[in-house]
């Protein structure tokens, strides 16, 4: 049984999502109505593939050809390296135009795929079976694709929409808790931005990971909506979508700072959500931290090793990729979910944000 979002891009461009548990019969009715079923490639997460590669090789089974592609984990395999070399291995094994790639991972495997699928022979079908919190709440809807490059997080990269995104809850069993954590730092980014009630429902669900499972099934498919909606209303983030980037500008300097793969995306977005309200504060808008406060402790034990300073992750948000014209572009709050853009050209209160956060984490 599954839930569906429809998802419309545009007059001739739309997807769904299905949610819920146990999703095999919808998947291979979708594949069955949709593909020739004469091969499919599976880049997968070589974790995932260890625990679930019987379960999905079972899925794809009506498949005459079945190309399974392990991805490493961790984000080094977002690497324009890792990218060529798949491309390869596609391109030698054959692939044709209407042949479907299906990613089966968290966010690396997710991104790394959808590039692939956007860039060999223009684009062949993509879809997406995301087996992480975070991915089924965020990095699998919307299109984003792409890899890492010294200079930054996802600098390399398109808007590639998948087919099809099928988010088994069954998958997160076996989930570790240091994902559980990363992953709901993007419900908490929902909740700043557009659900402020998601905040009471994460603290009641946090010390129970997927129990009960339908209120589990319920959180993603929220989440899921609301990043739908918002992507639905700025397919190539032009005004909206950037409100998705709550905590994003800070989360990244932090990333890139401690070294990529150190710190989890969620822990860095959490931090940088921190920061982003500190920041708000200081203009005077009413949005005290105090609401991530209940997870905080969560967050201090994976990040206390951290040795990020003020000055290092000023000039990392420098190099972000939404810079313009030499101005940071933060995402504000007015008021919990009501996120706004702001041209920042006070670094002071940059730094002051940046301190403020820091030491939340290292006291």
């Amino acid at each position: 049984m599954s839930n569906i979002i429809n998802v419309d891009i545009s007059l001739d461009q739309e997807y769904q999502i299905f949610i819920g548990q146990q999703l095999a019969q919808s998947f291979k009715a979708y594949c069955e109505a949709h593909y020739s079923q004469n091969s499919i490639f599976v880049l997968i997460d070589e974790n995932v593939n260890r625990l679930h590669g019987e379960k999905v090789a079972k899925l794809v089974s009506d498949f005459e050809n079945t190309h399974i592609i392990e991805i490493p984990e961790g984000e080094t395999s977002k690497s324009v390296r890792k990218w060529n070399n798949i491309i390869n291995k596609v391109l030698e094994i054959g692939i044709e135009r209407s042949t479907p790639i299906l990613a089966v991972g968290g966010g690396v495997t997710g991104d790394l795929a959808g590039f692939v699928a956007a860039t060999v022979l223009r684009g062949v079908p993509l879809i997406h079976m995301p087996t992480t919190l975070l991915a089924m709440v965020d990095s699998s809807i919307g299109g984003k694709t792409g890899v890492n490059h010294a200079t930054g997080k996802n600098l390399i990269g398109s808007f590639y929409q998948p087919d099809a995104v099928f988010s088994d809850i069954a998958f997160l069993q076996t989930l570790e808790q240091k994902e559980w954590v990363t992953g709901m730092a993007e419900i908490l980014k929902y909740a700043a931005i557009r659900n402020p009630q998601l905040f009471e429902v994460i603290e009641e669900l946090i010390h129970q990971p997927l129990t009960p499972k339908k209120r589990w099934v319920g959180v993603v498919e929220e989440s899921a909506r609301i990043k739908a909606d918002i992507v639905q209303e700025d397919t190539l983030e032009a005004g909206k979508r950037a409100y998705l980037n709550f905590g994003h500008t800070f989360g990244h300097a932090l990333e890139k700072v401690s070294g990529y793969g150190e710190i989890t995306h969620g822990e860095a977005v959490f931090a940088g959500m921190i920061a982003a309200c500190h920041f708000s504060q200081e203009l005077g808008h009413l949005v005290s931290d105090v609401r991530f406060s209940p997870f905080l402790s969560l967050y201090k034990k994976q990040m206390s090793s951290l040795t990020a300073n003020t000055e290092e992750l000023l000039e990392a948000m420098k190099t972000d990729k939404k810079v313009k014209d030499n101005t940071i572009r933060l995402v504000l709050l007015n008021k919990w979910g009501s996120p706004y853009l702001y041209s920042c050209e006070d670094y002071s209160l940059l730094r002051k944000s940046w301190s403020y956060t820091l030491d939340k984490f290292n006291t």
